[in-house]
């Protein structure tokens, strides 16, 4: 009786210590896996996995991104995303479908299941436009080919300096990134002295300030050149 008695009470422990991991896993187990602001009105939201959650979670990320930012614009990143709730999909399609501000979408060939239908739905609600590498069943209205290795070292930071390769060398991505021009207006007016172009008397130069950091994910750049470029275009109409 004893034994039979402490058998139950294990099996009753095991029981209330699986729930507890379970519900620990449900608190922690989220759709979205970034939300930031990139170049002061920006804003990018990275999924991880398209879940029951999803669209509750944009909706809150952009509540928080809009209240101390003026928000151009949205960059959905669903690069290496996966998820088999279609329903989620759908729901979070309709988050972007009645919106006025213009949505890029990012997927490549990890992209997969759910978010697929994700990206397929924002494309036929003519939400946005795509950008990346074909996944399946999306081919991106905007083609930016890198490779697996370098798109997820951006996906941790997207102004890191990519892996080095043969195809991926300093001379094949200087076409790809903005050029920054790191020589201080000291050193122009020390140059211009130098070559005569100006007199000794020239008025001394103002400090340069720190550059501003350089997106070199090559696929998030251009979408958000072309966000920045349409909140422009809006602004002077």
């Amino acid at each position: 009786m004893i034994r039979r008695s402490s058998w139950i009470f294990v099996l009753a422990l095991a029981g209330l210590l699986a729930a507890q991991i379970s519900l620990r896993a449900d608190a922690t187990d989220t759709a979205l896996a970034k939300s930031a602001v990139l170049e002061s009105n920006v804003a990018y939201l990275r999924v991880g996995q398209v879940g029951k959650n999803l669209a509750d979670e944009i909706r809150t990320a952009q509540g928080a991104l809009a209240v101390s930012n003026k928000i151009a614009g949205t960059v959905l990143d669903l690069r290496f995303a996966d998820g088999d709730d279609v329903e989620a999909a759908q729901m979070a399609a309709k988050l972007f479908a009645g919106k006025k501000l213009p949505l890029a979408i990012l997927v490549n060939a990890e992209t997969r299941g759910a978010a697929v239908k994700l990206a397929v739905d924002l494309r036929e609600a003519r939400a946005g436009l795509i950008f990346g590498s074909a996944a399946e069943e999306v081919k991106p209205d905007i083609a930016v080919e890198e490779t697996a290795a370098d798109e997820k070292i951006f996906l941790e930071n997207p102004y890191a300096a990519p892996a080095l390769n043969e195809t991926n060398s300093p001379a094949a991505t200087n076409n790809l990134l903005p050029f920054v021009d790191h020589m201080s207006e000291a050193d122009l007016v020390r140059a211009k002295i130098k070559d005569g172009d100006a007199d000794e008397n020239f008025p001394p130069s103002r400090k340069a300030g720190p550059q501003k950091p350089v997106i070199r994910d090559p696929v998030l750049a251009r979408a958000v050149d072309l966000i920045k470029g349409l909140a422009v275009v809006r602004h002077q109409s």
